[in-house]
């Protein structure tokens, strides 16, 4: 849990590098979250099939955008790569493939453009 509050602590920074632990636990933290909100919102009657999420939901998707976008950055800074790479995402299908290989590559070894590698800070 403490990535998911790592994460939403730095809410739009932009800059600098982030591990994949940091980036997988907030993903799967926010994935949980969203389930447990659907459910509430099928619950209380505020889900929309035609939209497919809730109220509380999608208020929840709109509070998370951009530490989802930050963390996604900072996630491609670790691996080398601009932050730009993110809007390879806008490419139906073939987007996502290539920002999840990128996502679960390791870190770059040592220092790099944007920053110390957090790995060895923490080792």
């Amino acid at each position: 849990m403490n990535w998911y509050l790592e994460v939403l602590k730095k809410y739009a920074v932009f800059n600098g590098r982030a591990r994949r632990k940091e980036y997988w636990y907030f993903l799967l933290f926010s994935i949980l979250i969203s389930i447990v909100l659907a459910i509430v919102d099928k619950m209380l009657g505020s889900f929309s099939t035609a939209a497919g999420m809730g109220l509380l939901g999608g208020i929840y998707s709109l509070a998370i955008l951009i530490p989802s976008l930050a963390v996604s950055v900072r996630r491609l800074h670790d691996t080398g790569r601009s932050g730009w790479w993110v809007l390879i995402i806008l490419i139906p299908l073939i987007g996502a493939i290539v920002l999840l290989i990128f996502t679960v590559q390791d870190s770059t070894p040592g220092e790099n453009a944007y920053g110390e590698n957090p790995k060895e800070l923490t080792a």
